[in-house]
């Protein structure tokens, strides 16, 4: 017997959901711009697709990125994808190694315990294959068991806060939850009644539910489970469970080339069906951690823009550190699309900044720009001058005088439109100065200039000039004995991944001390960032509080940043811990200049009259 009415509910399902797929994915293939088409199939027959399918085993089964954030989640993941991935495989070898003369039906690998009785037929395959069944149906269903305990106590699975789902998300989890279940109740009837399992379902069947009528609940578990796969199937292609073939996609294109663009686009779609809404960016996010705000972060600003269209609460409140983009298992661009959702309402038009002058500034090698920021903190641009003339740098000060601004605020909020007179206007600006290199004291200064100005000169961040003068020995420094904390700016770390060469700097003049985990790319933001428009002041010091208790220590004596927005939001927000640029502490610690040594109060002094 190959046929029961009872697997229709499941035939019925999987048809759907396959057709769904298969039509999304060639929907969305072919809605990709003709460029993007011709990147793809000039890559597909390389090693990118060796490493798309590297990296979707290593992701889509093992939940590689999750076991790093914390083991027990990672393995609660893993072994849903991968143990139901298991049970699936060695299915359809069990029912082919089984003598038939017929082509298998879709749905007999799912339920052949219920077609097959009399296992014999596989002769010394027979053992290995019920033990295996039973052991990966047993590390799925350890898998459902820690999912449904971390709705209750997420902490112990290392996670504060678990999503709110929306219905159809609920829908889909609790049929993915039962289906399991339903197929040890399933498989350990069949087992009690003829003895086709192995230790985890004969020892229910014969053990456990053996009192029970058996013959009476054959049918109805096997209807169960059925159903409950054809509900899954069903609501899967509309629901959360989407991102298990819209990952698998979203990886190939990667890997290919294919990014997010200027504006919404197909690419957007299959990024916003990728996410799995598995909250991670919740706990990530300082908005929730420091403020309480935990309702804005990408699980709900990506669903709601899959499925309508984002309020202005969701759309602005975000501090656009991409701490969330560092932690996100499937590397969602969520930074670029809420910029790119943010340009959808735009507030300024094309002639917003005609009013600007033109400045002109001499000809030198080097162009140093400070930024709106910068001059904001003047100590910042006199230390690096002080600098830049110590080593003898041919440089020019763009904007001196007079400050355009390089533009990245206005894209973060999304006013491109804006930005892009901006842009314009600084472009012309430092193409006249006939400079070879374009230094800036700020990184939200410098990932603007790298990745939308286009200029044909380097652009670098003080911190990684001023090691190259330093290693020249254009600049010599004296080492001291102060014990300094550095802060990884959010634009410098995430932005454009320099973390190495502040650190390189200042180790060579002071004793640099880390501490704990949030260095680096995984650095917590200071709260004044320019992306969120709608947090409070007071909302900001508190950030910032958290952040510099987490970075310092009881003997540091100075908090060292390498942007001068970090720095003046630091020292708005507190007193208890001088904050100085990386360019002060250097300027303080020239070897050919007599200056003494800050102690902590009077960096303390300095810092606040700067």
């Amino acid at each position: 017997m190959k046929y029961h009415p009872f697997v229709i509910p499941f035939s019925i399902g999987l048809a759907f959901v396959m057709l769904y797929i298969v039509g999304m994915w060639a929907y969305w293939i072919i809605r990709l711009s003709r460029r993007e088409q011709k990147i793809v199939w000039k890559r597909l027959f390389s090693f990118r697709t060796i490493a798309a399918i590297w990296e979707s085993m290593m992701e889509g089964l093992f939940h590689r990125k999750i076991f790093r954030k914390h083991a027990l989640l990672g393995y609660m993941h893993m072994s849903l994808a991968f143990g139901w991935f298991m049970l699936i495989v060695l299915g359809n070898f069990e029912s082919r190694l089984y003598p038939h003369s017929n082509i298998n039906p879709p749905y007999y690998p799912i339920f052949f315990e219920f077609f097959r009785h009399d296992l014999s037929p596989l002769r010394e395959y027979e053992e290995i294959f019920t033990f295996l069944m039973d052991f990966f149906l047993l590390l799925v269903i350890s898998g459902v068991m820690l999912a449904f305990f971390k709705r209750i106590k997420s902490r112990i699975l290392g996670m504060r806060r678990t999503t709110k789902h929306i219905r159809i998300d609920r829908i889909a989890l609790t049929s993915l939850w039962f289906i399991f279940p339903l197929r040890i109740l399933a498989e350990s009837v069949t087992a009690g009644l003829y003895n086709t399992g192995h230790f985890f379902t004969n020892f229910l069947g014969q053990n456990v539910i053996y009192n029970l009528p058996l013959d009476q609940l054959y049918y109805p578990a096997w209807w169960a489970y059925s159903i409950a796969l054809g509900l899954f199937f069903v609501t899967l292609p509309f629901s959360r469970y989407m991102h298990i073939p819209s990952e698998i996609l979203l990886i190939f294109l990667r890997k290919y080339g294919v990014k997010e663009k200027e504006h919404h686009s197909t690419f957007t779609k299959i990024e916003l069906n990728a996410c799995s809404r598995c909250g991670i960016c919740i706990d990530t996010c300082q908005l929730s951690t420091n403020l309480n705000i935990s309702n804005t972060q990408p699980a709900y600003f990506l669903r709601d823009l899959r499925y309508s269209q984002p309020n202005e609460q969701l759309r602005e409140t975000c501090m656009m550190c991409m701490r969330c983009v560092e932690a996100c298992p499937v590397g969602i661009e969520v930074v670029k699309i809420r910029e790119n959702e943010r340009k959808e309402h735009q507030l300024y038009s094309e002639n917003s900044y005609n009013y600007l002058n033109g400045y002109s500034y001499p000809k030198a090698k080097v162009a140093f720009f400070a930024g709106c920021m910068g001059h904001l903190t003047p100590s910042v641009i006199k230390s690096t001058l002080k600098l830049f003339e110590a080593a003898g740098v041919d440089y020019t000060f763009i904007d001196k005088d007079g400050s355009i601004c390089c533009g990245r605020p206005l894209q973060l909020g999304g006013q491109a439109i804006a930005a892009k007179q901006l842009i314009d206007k600084n472009n012309a600006l430092i193409h006249a100065t006939g400079a070879e290199l374009l230094v800036t004291t700020c990184p939200i200064c410098a990932r603007e200039f790298r990745h939308n100005y286009h200029l044909n000169i380097p652009v670098l961040h003080h911190s990684q000039y001023l090691l190259e003068l330093v290693n020249s020995n254009r600049l010599k420094l004296k080492k001291t004995d102060l014990n300094v904390a550095y802060h990884d700016p959010c634009e410098l770390s995430r932005g454009l991944s320099i973390t190495e060469e502040p650190r390189e700097l200042l180790s060579k003049t002071v004793n640099l001390v880390e501490s704990g985990k949030q260095i680096g790319k995984n650095s917590l933001c200071c709260g004044g960032s320019l992306g969120a428009t709608n947090i409070s002041a007071e909302q900001r010091r508190t950030i910032a509080v958290a952040t510099v208790n987490q970075i310092t220590q009881a003997d540091t004596n100075i908090l060292a940043t390498a942007c001068p927005l970090c720095k003046k939001t630091f020292c708005s927000a507190q007193d208890t811990v001088a904050i100085q640029d990386i360019a002060e502490i250097l300027a303080n610690n020239l070897a050919n200049i007599k200056n003494q040594n800050p102690t902590k109060k009077s960096a303390e002094r300095e810092v606040i009259t700067a």
